[in-house]
């Protein structure tokens, strides 16, 4: 038995530390179809054997990233910044100073459309007790 997977390891496949892509999507909620996305823009470079794609814990904590940015209103061409700084700046220095920039950014972003949000349902609900008063006047 494989400690990742509980199923017995085959004598002609070793354990690697690999997963395939069914095995990739359905671990982390995502479609095959998303991963293949992230790779077509340079996200992810899963390894090959022979036409099959598979995945290295490496590239699963980077598609774990992606999640996280995507869930947090990062757009893709963000994301794969951050990932690319990642990769070149190994104390992470300049990484860590764009990510706060734009985290402060995002931020702003989400007051001002808290703000908006607010005076929206305030006068949603102002139009909602007018309509009533005038329902209960006809």
């Amino acid at each position: 038995m494989t400690a990742r997977t509980g199923k017995k390891a085959r004598a002609d496949q070793p354990d690697t530390g690999f997963k395939g892509i069914q095995e990739v999507a359905g671990q982390l909620g995502v479609t095959q179809r998303t991963l293949r996305f992230y790779e077509d823009k340079g996200l992810i470079e899963p390894h090959r054997v022979g036409t099959t794609r598979v995945y290295s814990r490496r590239e699963i904590g980077r598609i774990q990233l992606v999640l996280r940015g995507k869930r947090l209103g990062f757009s893709i061409r963000e994301i794969k910044e951050f990932l690319d700084l990642y990769d070149v700046d190994p104390n992470h220095v300049e990484q860590m100073s764009r990510l706060v920039t734009r985290i402060e950014q995002r931020l702003e972003d989400l007051e001002q459309q808290r703000i908006a949000l607010d005076e929206t349902v305030s006068e949603l609900r102002q139009i909602r007790n007018e309509a009533l008063a005038r329902l209960g006047k006809d």
